[in-house]
């Protein structure tokens, strides 16, 4: 297919996580919050003149100095955060909405915080440390709503003037929701038998909707779609098999494009940094504020293996089963990062409990946080194509 008109520079974008539009909605007077996690709701973050920036640690090699404050059995995305954090990449916030999810995460953000990792010339600089329920009750939603009113928008406000009203926030929604209904839709052509657009490429344009205002990079994403509805494809599919890939933070799309390049096209992605979930519209009624809709919303549709109670779990194997339906998959690829802990559970649960009760074809991988040229990891996507093959071509036999 030809390539997408801003493929190259969407690339560019990820390359930093200061990058050009962060920069540029730093110039236009915005205040830059950076964050991790989904539990942290990204919509209130983006109130008034504040836009969020979700952190990532590009082109990390050495995790020595977090390593020594941290431990070396630790989640790497952890380590690499306070990595990019003590060589002064995340100077450029103006604060960082952080949550109490993981010991790894929160160890990351305790270091931050004490080591003083902000820029020196931040001294309106906040963090926060949501605390997360396990559950999704309305004494969990009533808690969240406590937390994020006190901990991000209340030092928005009092900090730099932030206009953190029921009409402001109703607005980053609306803004929120453009944006999730131009990536939802163009995500749809993944279903085509011959797709318009590849999972990498989706991937780049589902990442770069999270590391910026909003407003710099809708245009682009308008622009994709209408690119997307006319261009044609290759004569024959460039996949053998259709996979979803589901588990922790995958912020480096060239996993994506490692999987791809072994003939499986990711057509569904349920894992952190993703759509799924994060790209949806929201709902908001006038009969609540909107504050507690928002954050109703985050907890109700996270698909965090922290929400620990059986009728979360359900939900996510249920999703995850629809999800597989919709998008045709052959087969789904459970990822962790090493040493994550929620994920690490999840997985291998997931890896009896799929193939068992869902008759899903499931590949399980424990990664380490730079894993685009991985070897490994390629040879076992080779073998689970194959094996996939091998298993259609049985079930064909069976049919015809």
């Amino acid at each position: 297919m030809r390539e997408l008109k801003h493929i190259i520079y969407l690339e560019s974008l990820l390359d930093q996580v200061n990058n050009e539009l962060v920069r540029k909605g730093q110039e236009d007077g915005g205040i830059a919050i950076g964050y991790t996690c989904f539990h942290a709701p990204e919509v209130l973050l983006n109130v008034g003149k504040a836009f969020s920036v979700r952190l990532r640690a590009p082109h990390t090699n050495s995790m020595e100095m977090a390593t020594y404050y941290m431990a070396n059995n630790s989640c790497e995305f952890a380590r690499a955060i306070l990595e990019q954090s003590l060589e002064g990449g995340f100077g450029f916030l103006d604060g960082v909405a952080a949550v109490d999810v993981c010991e790894a995460g929160n160890r990351a953000w305790e270091n931050f915080e004490i080591l003083k990792c902000q820029g020196p010339d931040k001294d309106k600089f906040f963090i926060s440390n949501l605390d997360i329920p396990y559950s999704d009750d309305e004494d969990c939603v009533e808690h969240i709503v406590e937390q994020v009113t006190r901990k991000i928008l209340k030092p928005l406000h009092d900090n730099y003037g932030v206009d953190v009203s029921d009409e402001s926030v109703r607005a980053a929604v609306a803004e929120h929701n453009e944006v999730s209904r131009l990536l939802t839709e163009i995500g749809e052509f993944r279903k085509l038998d011959n797709p318009t657009i590849t999972g990498y490429e989706y991937a780049l344009l589902v990442l770069a909707s999270y590391i910026c205002p909003k407003y710099l990079i809708i245009d682009i994403l308008r622009e994709t779609l209408e690119e997307v509805k006319h261009r044609e494809p290759d004569p024959a599919p460039f996949y053998r098999i259709r996979v979803g890939v589901v588990g922790s933070e995958i912020d480096d799309p060239s996993l994506i494009k490692l999987i791809e390049d072994c003939g499986a096209m990711v057509v569904f992605d349920r894992y952190c940094y993703g759509s799924f979930p994060g790209r949806q519209v929201i709902e908001l009624t006038d009969d609540e504020d909107a504050v507690t809709q928002v954050c109703r919303w985050y907890l109700h549709n996270t698909e965090c293996p922290r929400h620990c109670t059986i009728h979360r779990v359900n939900h996510r194997n249920d999703y995850i089963a629809k999800l597989y339906k919709d998008f045709k998959a052959d087969g789904v690829i459970y990822e962790n990062m090493k040493f994550c802990t929620y994920w690490s559970y999840e997985r291998v649960i997931a890896n009896q409990v799929m193939p068992r009760d869902y008759g899903l074809n499931v590949l399980g991988i424990d990664r380490p946080y730079i894993a685009g040229n991985s070897g490994q990891l390629r040879t076992r996507v080779q073998a689970f194509i194959e094996a996939t093959e091998i298993k259609k071509l049985r079930k064909a036999e069976k049919e015809g």
